[in-house]
């Protein structure tokens, strides 16, 4: 039988090499792997033992490299402490290691059609540097402490020792949040655990409203999963923003900022994540007048929102499309060194200043340097890197993210050929997602796939529904070509 998944991660392995992406990990990594028997562990003097609290982790379905745990505490004065635990990985992953050296060399793990690629191996990913269910692991804690209205009134950070009581998946999380499901197993397993998601979710609710209201984008994008039964490539399916990823969404957000303030007040140089002002604002504004709509002159997130909730509301079929035009229109995040003390360049789509990486260390490099200066502060001992180190970095870290992006989208691309390889001929209902002198892009409703229109594309914008026909792919190359019929 053939195997779709062998040649999905065959493809995929090609595509990490064309961009300078290590799939495998170095003798020298393997043989220092090997020497790592068990979880870190440090004298519980010299930490916070809070295993005791109600931490649990929500993830996607499949996750095994679990980095962030929460819990939540009503204040007496109606305010509500949120403790992040962020995975302490680098009390296994030394600086200047051959891990070490691997993690920075790629910078991220690589999620493609055909298999992941972790940047660090999944003894370490999944296991030991994991914040797995039933373990107790060390970790950094945000303590933040959140008002009514949403704002975050104090934060620190410290290190303690955590344990996971609860492995709960997004999806199950939200259809019980939303009354749409009964609760998880697991959480009504752990006495307690009902109230403390509840919690966590109203204050969600509150920090997401109050970035909203400061201007924060509302983007929907489609991004395709594929459905295997064994080795065969069998669907496509798209997942859904829902209450329980935006809980963890808003929590990371907020535990991101909380480091800079952090390390700010320490006067400690480190990492940014920044989203620049966008330069083609003015096409953006194209956009919205083909929507009868009018932008102002200058980059305006509050409007820009605005336009945006009003067209998920008017035709909520093409939004995904227009998100993904925006997306494009703003540009690519990026990573750069703050060593100021005052206000530091924004992130544009989230409307936040001061916002960092460092959240998520067993998958991203920029969070394990972020975890680094953090510890050595904490410690109080020296920098761990010098501001030229992190400068390279922060370059670096910025132009890998975008070899893994295009990686991952050309798995997508070949995954999606792959699908429809044996449908030559077959006629789908399509929208059209794209228009210019380049060309004409279609995405077929279902399986939720994108290809180019070569025939017939006379008249047609973005946005306009048509039928087409099925007449060539390419899965190596992720192209799907269609023609326009019955016009």
């Amino acid at each position: 039988m053939k195997s779709h998944r062998t040649d999905l991660r065959s493809i995929a392995r090609r595509a990490m090499i064309e961009r300078d992406l290590l799939p495998d990990f170095s003798a020298a990594a393997i043989s220092e792997l090997a020497g790592i028997q068990a979880a870190a562990t440090e004298p519980h003097e010299n930490l916070r033992d809070l295993t005791g609290l109600l931490w649990a982790s929500i993830d996607n379905d499949d996750s095994r490299d679990l980095d962030q745990l929460t819990v939540a505490e009503l204040r007496p004065d109606r305010s509500v402490k949120i403790l992040v635990a962020i995975a302490d990985v680098d009390a296994l992953v030394k600086k200047d290691s051959a891990l070490d050296g691997h993690a920075k060399h790629n910078t991220t793990s690589v999620y493609t059609s055909g298999d992941m690629f972790p940047m660090l191996p999944e003894k370490l990913s999944t296991d030991l540097t994991s914040l797995g269910e039933g373990e107790d692991r060390l970790a950094i804690v945000v303590d933040m402490t959140i008002a009514e209205d949403g704002v975050v009134r104090s934060s620190t950070l410290f290190r303690a020792l955590v344990h996971n009581h609860a492995k709960l998946a997004y999806n199950g999380v939200a259809a019980w949040l939303a009354g749409e499901a009964p609760a998880p197993e697991r959480v009504t397993a752990v006495p307690g655990l009902d109230a403390q998601l509840r919690l966590q979710d109203q204050v969600a609710q509150r920090l997401k409203a109050r970035r909203h209201e400061q201007g924060a984008l509302s983007l929907e994008t489609i991004e395709p999963r594929p459905l295997f039964d064994g080795e065969v490539l069998t669907d496509l399916k798209v997942e859904q923003k829902n209450r329980a990823k935006e809980l963890i969404e808003d929590f990371m957000i907020a535990a991101n900022q909380a480091t800079v303030s952090y390390l700010k007040g320490k006067g400690i140089p480190s990492f940014r994540r920044i989203l620049r002002s966008p330069e083609r604002w003015q096409r953006i504004r194209d956009v919205a007048a083909r929507l009868d709509e009018q932008l102002p002159s200058e980059a305006d997130a509050h409007a820009l929102e605005e336009f945006l909730v009003k067209r998920q509301h008017v035709d909520p079929l093409t939004f995904p499309d227009l998100s993904l035009t925006i997306v494009k229109l703003i540009g690519r995040g990026e990573y750069v060194l703050d060593q100021s003390r005052g206000g530091s360049v924004e992130h544009f789509g989230l409307a936040v200043q001061d916002y960092t990486h460092s959240t998520a260390p067993n998958r991203r490099f920029p969070d394990l340097i972020t975890q680094r200066l953090v510890k050595a502060s904490l410690a109080g001992t020296a920098t761990p890197y010098k501001p030229e180190e992190l400068k390279y970095l922060a370059e670096h870290c910025t132009e890998k993210e975008v070899d893994a992006e295009k990686v991952e989208r050309w798995l997508r691309k070949s995954a999606s050929a792959l699908l429809l390889e044996s449908r030559i001929g077959q006629r789908f209902d399509a929208i059209v997602t794209g228009a210019s002198d380049r060309g004409t892009w279609a995405r077929v409703f279902d399986p939720p796939v994108e290809g180019r229109v070569v025939r017939g594309t006379r008249g047609l914008d973005v946005g306009d529904r048509l039928r087409v026909e099925l007449i060539s792919t390419d899965v190596e190359r992720g192209y799907i070509d269609f023609v326009r019929v019955g016009a």
